[in-house]
């Protein structure tokens, strides 16, 4: 997996990466803490608010900068947007109002709504074999979980000597990292793709996306994912601080827990694909983050609250957040056309953030209105239902390739070129309803 850091560009969009991550841990860890302090006991509420907002960010803007992405140049763009996100987080530890604390989070998370997609479809234009993209796609995911260990410890110990406000400041400063380490390097910019109107250009990535079986369920997977992980993000800091009481460093090895045990399933993973379709080992994922959702509510149920019974919980659903998560970017890049892949990469920020919309708020009512194990329970319900529909619209047996015929289409189609008959990369474009080829 490290031999990819040789690449030079790589190298530096992963640190710029890491760096970006660490400063957004620092913020999330400051955020749950400011809500506390702006809200008390109704802190999740807020912070699922807050989520809610950034949500509606990603939804409503990542399609519209998926569909001018490939009309940009990349490292100005990332640059420019690693810019605003620092400018705001230096804002926040400004703040005294609950409203001004939703404006500014909008701000912040339409930046990155724009950044993240395009960022992601970067990598593959970078790496384009795929067995390298694999591990860079494994190594990402590391990052994230290194920054869900790394960023909690280094919040404890700030915050053992200092006020949280300043691990705000450390955002800034991960933004502004990560733009330098952008601009310090040169970025392929897509083809333009054929000209298309706005409208078609901006819902085209969501039509291949929901056209294609194995991304339908992807999409399904992703609200499992989305119901586990808002369990930990929205509640925890009810969970640390309101039901057991334990003091603000608590919340930070709390996450730490989250962090470490997906980090532990993206190591395994580059070797465990290797050997294993994408689809068992999701599946398998989802299916770990249901169990432990549902063996917490029974252990609160029957002995009551415990913290490190939260720590062994958050550790398995770290895992199995991480085995449905990691793959995606496979999914994504073997179910699309390169000039389409920025526009299929936000459709998936936009599609899985979707579900984050619906259960980031849903997470914060529940805890706040029935306590946690109604919310444990109502979430595994919810995370099961996402399960059950992958199965369904995700075919077991999902060939890479699959052969098929081009006789519904007029002669003068770029894609016939003399023949009629091919086998081809599976990707589903607008002219096929279900299949279609990669050229």
């Amino acid at each position: 997996m490290i031999e990819i850091l040789a690449d030079r560009t790589y190298r530096h969009l992963f640190l710029a990466q890491i760096v970006a991550l660490l400063g957004t841990g620092l913020a999330t860890v400051a955020l749950g803490l400011l809500a506390f302090d702006l809200a008390g006991d109704r802190a999740a509420m807020v912070l699922g608010t807050v989520f809610a907002i950034k949500m509606v960010a990603y939804v409503g803007i990542a399609p519209i900068a998926g569909a001018f992405a490939d009309r940009l140049p990349r490292r100005a763009s990332l640059v420019t947007l690693d810019l605003i996100r620092a400018a705001v987080a230096v804002c926040l530890p400004f703040v005294s109002e609950i409203w001004q604390v939703y404006g500014l989070i909008f701000v912040l998370q339409s930046a990155s709504a724009a950044f993240t997609p395009t960022f992601q479809a970067t990598i593959p234009d970078v790496l384009t074999d795929e067995a390298r993209y694999t591990r860079a796609l494994s190594l990402s995911r590391l990052a994230y979980d290194v920054e869900n260990i790394v960023s909690p410890t280094l919040a404890a110990l700030l915050l053992a000597v200092m006020s949280y406000n300043v691990l705000f400041l450390g955002t800034a400063v991960g933004f502004a990292a990560s733009a330098l380490l952008v601009v310090s390097v040169l970025l392929p910019n897509p083809a333009p793709s054929t000209h298309r109107g706005i409208y078609d250009r901006t819902t085209r990535g969501i039509r291949i996306y929901l056209a294609t079986p194995r991304l339908r369920g992807l999409l399904a997977l992703n609200l499992a994912a989305a119901a586990a992980g808002a369990m930990v993000l929205v509640n925890s800091v009810v969970l640390v601080r309101g039901v057991l009481g334990l003091p603000e460093s608590a919340l930070a090895w709390t996450m730490f827990a989250f962090g470490a045990g997906s980090m532990l399933a993206a190591l395994a993973l580059p070797r465990l694909l290797d050997r294993l379709p994408d689809r068992p080992v999701m599946i398998g994922g989802a299916a770990l983050m249901i169990v432990t959702l549902v063996g917490s509510a029974t252990w609160i149920a029957v002995l009551g609250p415990a913290w490190s019974v939260l720590l062994a919980a958050w550790v398995l659903i770290g895992l199995g957040y991480s085995a449905v998560l990691t793959p995606s970017g496979r999914l994504l890049r073997r179910s699309a056309h390169a000039a389409d892949r920025p526009a299929l990469f936000a459709a998936q920020f936009a599609l899985s953030h979707a579900c984050w919309l619906l259960t980031y708020p849903l997470s914060g009512w529940l805890m706040t209105q029935f306590g946690p194990v109604a919310a444990l329970i109502l979430l595994a319900s919810l995370a099961s239902a996402g399960l059950v529909v992958s199965l369904r619209v995700w075919p077991g047996q999902d060939p890479e390739t699959v052969e098929h015929r081009h006789d519904n289409l007029p002669l003068d189609h770029p894609h016939l070129q003399g023949q009629r008959r091919h086998s081809h990369p599976l990707i589903v474009d607008e002219h096929h309803p279900r299949w279609a080829s990669k050229f």
